[in-house]
């Protein structure tokens, strides 16, 4: 909670910044993991055009739910070892991430084809230090910190889920 960014909102292309924290964590990740691997896809709304945010506090947010989206992914590739499910597919680990102008709302989704989170977990995960990660993985406040920011832009953090399945974070911020 202690870092601190300049604090300033500045008209910034919305798109452009998800593009750049989608490579910027996925080239991370490989470079601490060369066995890391998952697929990006992207849908940005070009009709969004530029919002007034603070572009390093949004920018972590996005690389937060970002990096946190590959982490479950790699957790149940690792965990799959490549193995084929019921329709004879193999899991194939995969991050989302779009952008969409819905009336006076911009939405940005973050999605995930992991495990989805358990309904037990699930209304502790914006609570700062809650981490269902092995001790050493996370600190717990990746999601606390995100909310918090998010709120600050007059904006909301929510997620959907399906066990099994994945999860969808979306943030909505004033457009």
């Amino acid at each position: 909670h202690s870092r601190s960014s300049s604090g300033q909102k500045e008209l910034t292309d919305i798109n452009a910044l998800a593009d750049e924290y989608l490579r910027l964590a996925y080239h991370g990740l490989r470079a601490k993991d060369k066995s890391f691997n998952a697929t990006m896809k992207t849908d940005f709304d070009k009709t969004i055009g530029n919002i007034n945010i603070i572009p390093q506090d949004i920018g972590r947010v996005i690389l937060n739910l970002i990096t946190n989206a590959f982490y479950v992914v790699d957790e149940k590739a690792k965990a799959k070892g490549g193995k084929q499910n019921a329709e004879d597919k193999t899991y194939e680990p995969t991050v989302s991430v779009s952008t969409k102008k819905a009336g006076d709302k911009v939405e940005i989704k973050v999605k995930d084809n992991g495990n989805g989170i358990p309904p037990k977990v699930l209304d502790k995960i914006f609570q700062p230090f809650f981490t269902t990660k092995p001790a050493g993985q996370g600190t717990g406040l990746g999601l606390s910190l995100s909310y918090d920011i998010v709120k600050a832009h007059g904006g909301e953090l929510k997620v959907e889920t399906k066990e099994g399945e994945g999860t969808t974070f979306v943030i909505q911020l004033p457009a």
